[in-house]
């Protein structure tokens, strides 16, 4: 069963009679579908223009070099985003269909037990990256406060608490909050970043030339290693796609949605991660909180730039990094969706945020994707091939929510491949992500082919005894 479930009345009693269950990690109803289209598109335009991907383009710029020049990193960032809206269209569909989150999606391929593995691994992640954007934004608050109390205020860590509680306060409230936030974030940050990127051109564009767009560059493993980043950026968020697309009103084609993704990526992620290149280039710093205070030397324009910051770094992580990881502690503790918000929030405190990024380079922002993404890029290949290949799109959900049921235990397939995908992956971190898609999709497949028979998790697969 891969369609809605209200038409399969036995089986939304079983999932709603399932024992110590938030009603959060429940099917979501064509009713409870607030999302529409246009919505759900600007969300993924104000997931997109944030700090964290501007630092990643800023990222290029190492030591005053760059390691790709202009048209280098647009092929890059062209390849990279068209790979990412395969992905998402691909594994949406389950979500989007069943309205199901990914938390239980992962039992599919990994079992009821073995899924706790899987989701922290996306958790986690999502936690760390929680922590640095609040700890971005926390910065660009920081700007604001030293100029409206004329420099008698300045404690980053203060307003880093302040923005975390913001946060936890507002993803009490749900999707529907985050819907909002979103449209207004999208909107409010790009204006304020078509300003900036006026300001460079205007007075940096000599320089920029010099230092990027004219750099000799490589089209060798550099360019490859920041596709491998670019996806690695997004090896987590489309991982749980189901998260998202459940939350999307029903009617809307796979087609369509590819689309969504695509162009809302390449409008958002293209343009910031173009303007956080042209900092680093005209500044020689990679924060680009600190560049601004740099390139704009006016204190209206700086807090209104810092203010724009400050929602992006909330519009963000109202996204992708507070949903998933919420879903993981309801889950794995059962308790409540509200309660596990705030653990979330807390949590992000203790990422040690300001340890990614110094003021001279980014590479430690990048050297943590390179290692996440390393286990992301094998399981979304297993989940991929479980619901394509094995099970030709046809999954039974009632069964997920059976603590007994066909899903029970751990699928040591599952688990094998996802550690044989991340083996093959630090051999070369650099293009981790897509080794691990590979190596940990095949693996899967030949493993659930030739081992284990009789395992119950080859039942409603094409290896079914």
């Amino acid at each position: 069963m891969s369609t809605n479930l209200a038409s399969h009345p036995k089986e939304e009693l079983q999932i709603s009679n399932a024992k110590g269950l938030d009603e959060s990690l429940k099917p979501k109803t064509e009713e409870g579908r607030t999302v529409g289209s246009i919505s759900y598109m600007f969300m993924w335009i104000g997931d997109g223009v944030n700090l964290g991907n501007m630092t990643l383009g800023a990222s290029l710029i190492v030591a005053g070099t760059a390691t790709l020049n202009l048209f280098q990193t647009f092929i890059a960032a062209v390849i990279a985003i068209g790979i990412i809206s395969m992905f998402f269209a691909l594994n949406d569909r389950l979500g989007y269909r069943t309205g199901i989150p990914y938390v239980m999606q992962l039992r599919v391929s990994f079992g009821i037990k073995g899924s706790v593995i899987s989701a922290l691994l996306r958790g986690i992640p999502a936690i760390v990256w929680y922590g640095f954007q609040s700890w971005i934004g926390g910065t660009a608050l920081n700007e604001i406060a030293k100029i409206v109390t004329g420099g008698s205020f300045d404690s980053i860590v203060i307003c880093f608490v302040v923005i975390q509680l913001v946060q936890i306060v507002l993803s009490l409230y749900g999707f529907h909050a985050i819907k909002w936030v979103e449209i207004l974030a999208s909107i409010v940050i790009m204006l304020g970043l078509v300003y900036v990127f006026g300001v460079l051109l205007a007075f940096h564009s000599e320089v920029i030339a010099e230092k990027w767009i004219r750099a000799e560059g490589s089209w060798g493993l550099p360019f490859f290693a920041f596709i491998m980043m670019f996806l690695g950026n997004y090896a987590a968020i489309f991982l749980s796609a189901a998260d998202y697309s459940r939350e999307l009103k029903t009617g809307i084609s796979d087609t369509k949605r590819g689309f969504l993704y695509f162009s809302s990526i390449l409008i958002a992620y293209g343009f910031v991660l173009t303007i956080g290149a042209m900092l680093a280039s005209a500044t020689g710093i990679s924060n680009p909180v600190k560049a601004f205070a740099v390139v704009v030397d006016n204190p209206y324009i700086t807090v209104a730039v810092s203010a724009f910051i400050v929602i992006g770094a909330v519009a963000v992580n109202m996204v992708a990094n507070i949903i998933p990881p919420t879903y993981v502690i309801t889950l794995l503790t059962k308790i409540k969706y509200k309660p596990a918000v705030v653990i979330t929030g807390f949590l992000a405190f203790c990422s040690f945020p300001w340890v990614l990024v110094q003021d001279d380079s980014a590479k430690g922002l990048g050297t943590f994707i390179l290692i996440y993404s390393a286990f992301l890029g094998p399981i979304v290949s297993i989940l991929l091939v479980e619901y394509y290949l094995l099970r030709k799109q046809k999954v039974n959900v009632a069964y997920l929510y059976e603590e007994n049921g066909p899903f029970a235990g751990f699928n040591p397939c599952a688990i094998l491949a996802m550690l044989i995908g991340a083996v093959a992956a630090f051999i070369e971190v650099e293009l981790g992500w897509i080794i691990g898609v590979l190596v940990g999709g095949t693996a899967y497949y030949l493993l659930m082919k030739h081992t284990f028979k009789g395992s119950m998790f080859k039942k409603g697969t094409i290896f079914e005894q």
